[in-house]
């Protein structure tokens, strides 16, 4: 479909970016639900849209067609009743009629302000009837349509989260740490303190770590470190007597941290590349709490 992104394209885009109203997208039979799924990806990256079924615009759906509204009718002979009968009616409403069709020398393109080309060689079904390749070049040029409309309004990821808010999806996009780590105890110790003390704040606190600070003049805590299982079990493979050891003998220093304003996602992906299930939260290098990636699983992410 590359060839077919030609002047005609550009300018469809450009119209529909500067419209006043919105886009009603049209079509019969499986152009019809290519249209409907047009409409849906539209919507969801910053350009209103409607479906309209064109079965159903001349028996009176054409009244949701407004002045300032963009038509772009689908379908892949550009000669079907329906259409013939469909786009005059658009016409004399003077809306801007856009064509998706397979048949540029159809009645369809003839009457279009602007032709986007959709045709293909031969359908994928071996009897070369059935609509398939026809179709899906259908559905790409809409997307391509989409796209370029969200490039034109610089649609960022912050933008399509507004519109996905249910589900992981919508989740990846808006949930942040600090909607997650606060419901963890916070478990903390300091440098001096002993083993047998610092098994009982990570057993208490049950998140299977605790993290090691000390506090600066402001009374901020300062990260130092971070105990977890692994270090009590390769404390245990370093050491023959382990009684005297404090928690800065046992700490692993420098440990990675997440700010609480970051996407629960960013923590994920942090996790995983690192190997680690749990992740320290912090601000500006002082001790928040700690996320654990059970709290992840539980918002259903990944």
């Amino acid at each position: 479909m590359t060839r077919n992104i030609d002047d005609g394209f550009v300018k469809a885009v450009e119209t529909i970016f500067s419209a006043k109203g919105r886009v009603i997208v049209t079509g019969i039979g499986k152009s019809a639900n290519i249209a409907s799924k047009i409409v849906s990806t539209l919507n969801s990256t910053g350009t209103p849209a409607i479906f309209m079924h064109a079965a159903d615009a001349i028996h009176g759906d054409l009244g949701m067609v407004q002045p300032g509204d963009i038509v772009i009718c689908i379908s892949k002979s550009g000669d079907t009743p329906e259409i013939k009968m469909l786009v005059p009616l658009i016409k004399d409403f003077g809306n801007t009629l856009v064509a998706i069709v397979g048949n540029t020398d159809s009645f369809l393109a003839a009457q279009a302000d602007i032709v986007l080309n959709a045709s293909v060689e031969r359908e994928a079904c071996p009897n070369n009837l059935a609509p398939t390749s026809s179709t899906t070049a259908q559905l790409v040029m809409g997307d391509a349509l989409a796209v370029a409309l969200m490039q034109c309004r610089n649609f960022s990821a912050r933008d399509f989260a507004r519109f996905h808010p249910g589900g992981a999806l919508g989740k990846k996009l808006y949930l942040r740490v600090d909607d997650l780590y606060r419901q963890n105890e916070r478990p903390v110790v300091h440098p001096d303190t002993s083993l047998r003390d610092i098994v009982l704040e990570m057993t208490s606190k049950r998140l299977g770590c605790t993290v090691v600070t000390n506090n600066d003049d402001d009374g901020n805590e300062n990260i130092l470190g971070i105990i977890c299982d692994g270090d009590l079990r390769r404390m245990m493979k370093r050491y023959e007597k382990i009684d005297h050891l404090k928690a800065r003998d046992i700490m692993t220093p420098n440990p990675k941290y997440v700010g609480s304003n970051e996407y629960a996602a960013n923590a994920l992906n942090i996790m995983r590349t690192n190997s680690i299930t749990q992740l320290i939260v912090a601000d500006n290098g002082h001790y928040k709490g700690v996320l654990h990636i059970h709290d992840i699983l539980r918002e259903g992410i990944i």
